[in-house]
């Protein structure tokens, strides 16, 4: 049984930041880190102080789509992807996510087709390619990053629901095309939205297709967890160790390895 690739997505917001990262990354075992480029754009706050009811004060930093954002002008898209380029030494996915799958790219989508195809020119290993992308610029994009040879990611993310198992295997057998990995993220809103990524990934497990789908949330990272039984070509996994991650549907990637190691996976 092969082990999913595991990526690490970057979260900082600045080069220094992800490059750093990735370093950290790199010494975790990681294949991949996915360069989240909208989080250039975001403003890291200084955490609030707040007394909890047993009057400790701690510092919570807010939601970051709560964050303060950069103005257009003030990241230099080319110098930024070039710099990443000499720091990472990782194969990177370059991500530009809109804010209408849950990203922060701040600008038109115009301006963000202008990104990615920047992003291609510059040699990325992968480009995560969201399939709500007009048809005809989404083409374009595809047709520039197979003749770069730039490996392709079709993404759908979901903020606010999870398909049925039955759903997601429709949408990984129309979408999932050959050379390319197909990715799904969804939001679960109980345990039973949970078992239907684990469900999907079961019944997909014996095909050709290549996917990754997890969801944010609790029982969100049980896909992530399972992976190697389940099929799965990609894993996605963080540096953060917070406590309760697993609320979020997130999984530390040394955790990750360390739980398919117990599990004899």
């Amino acid at each position: 049984m092969a082990d999913p690739k595991v990526c690490v997505s970057l979260e900082g917001t600045t080069v220094k930041e992800m490059a750093d990262e990735a370093a950290r990354a790199n010494l975790a075992g990681a294949d991949f880190v996915e360069v989240r480029f909208d989080r250039l754009y975001l403003k890291r706050p200084e955490a609030e102080a707040v007394e909890d009811e047993d009057g400790e004060v701690k510092h919570i930093m807010p939601p970051d789509n709560e964050w303060p954002v950069r103005e257009m002008d003030s990241i230099d898209v080319d110098e930024s992807i070039q710099n990443l380029k000499e720091s990472i030494p990782l194969p990177v996915i370059f991500t530009v996510r809109p804010k209408e799958e849950g990203g922060y790219y701040p600008g038109g989508e115009d301006e963000r087709i202008a990104v990615l195809e920047k992003a291609i020119d510059s040699g990325v290993n992968s480009i995560d390619l969201e399939l709500s992308i007009e048809e005809g610029a989404r083409s374009s994009l595809l047709e520039k990053a197979t003749s770069s040879k730039v490996s392709i990611i079709s993404s759908i993310h979901n903020t606010s629901t999870t398909p049925s198992a039955d759903e997601l295997v429709s949408m990984v057998k129309e979408h999932a095309k050959e050379g390319e990995i197909f990715k799904f993220c969804g939001t679960v809103n109980d345990h039973q939205d949970a078992l239907q990524i684990v469900e999907a990934s079961h019944e997909l497990k014996t095909s050709s297709h290549a996917y990754a789908m997890m969801a944010l949330g609790n029982g969100g990272d049980w896909a992530r967890l399972h992976a190697p039984v389940l099929g799965q070509s990609l894993v996605y996994a963080t540096l953060r160790s917070e406590f309760k991650l697993s609320n979020k549907g997130l999984v530390n990637i040394r955790d990750l390895k360390n739980a398919w190691t117990l599990m004899e996976y």
